[in-house]
């Protein structure tokens, strides 16, 4: 239950004190607390949210966790403490591998600020118009490349168009990175600010128009490669 600042409380099931809900061990006895999900993997590992984070420490941290955590140390524990070691070795082992990945940590954040990716089937809905023309552009290419593939034209021809396809998808690609990197620059700006969620929701909702763009283009890159792949 959260006390008066609105932080969740939880009781040390060993001595009944209150600690804070991300918190990992009993602050009077020092006991590992039972693992409730209140919190999520930024707390967990003692990071604010953002998004450009240094590996280093956050490799140190994942083994400082893992060595009170393990399993082996609470061999002859009682079961809530058996119990809430395998808990939290198991989130923390979930956790680093998120937040490690560049791409999975900037979905983890939408998601747990409320800005969650929609289905893939829903993706279309939020390309611009110029990356759809680009798209219709692309199959029309694709087709012809078939087309010209079966009617005997010589590989080297048709792998050169394949590249002059390939090459326009891979700009947008480098460019959007550029973007992205900005916007991640801009999100930590506002966090270490403390801005209020009215001004960071605008950047929350200009990365999930980004990676869904991204998925999308990732998308026709592999439709390139598929159709180069499959004449090697």
């Amino acid at each position: 239950m959260p006390d008066s600042h609105g932080v969740t409380i939880q009781a040390c099931k060993h001595c009944g004190t209150g600690a804070p809900a991300d918190a990992h061990f009993c602050p009077k006895c020092d006991k590992i607390l039972s693992f409730v999900r209140h919190g999520d993997y930024f707390a967990f590992l003692g990071l604010t949210r953002r998004l450009q984070i240094d590996l280093a420490d956050l490799d140190r941290r994942l083994r400082t966790l893992s060595r009170q955590f393990h399993p082996d140390f609470y061999c002859n524990s009682t079961p809530s403490e058996r119990l809430a070691s395998l808990e939290r070795s198991s989130y923390l082992n979930d956790a680093y591998r998120t937040l490690r990945d560049p791409a999975a940590r900037v979905e983890y954040l939408l998601e747990i600020e409320g800005v969650a990716l929609r289905s893939r089937g829903d993706m279309a809905g939020g390309v611009p118009a110029a990356l759809l023309e680009e798209v219709f552009d692309l199959n029309e290419e694709l087709d012809a490349i078939r087309e010209a593939r079966a009617a005997g034209v010589p590989e080297p021809e048709t792998r050169a168009r394949l590249e002059a396809a390939r090459r326009p998808i891979a700009g947008y690609l480098a460019e959007h990175e550029g973007r992205l990197a900005a916007l991640i620059a801009r999100w930590d700006t506002l966090v270490d600010q403390h801005a209020q969620p009215a001004e960071r929701r605008p950047v929350l909702e200009a990365l999930k128009a980004l990676l869904l763009e991204k998925n999308y283009v990732n998308n026709l890159l592999a439709a390139v490669e598929k159709e180069a792949g499959e004449r090697t």
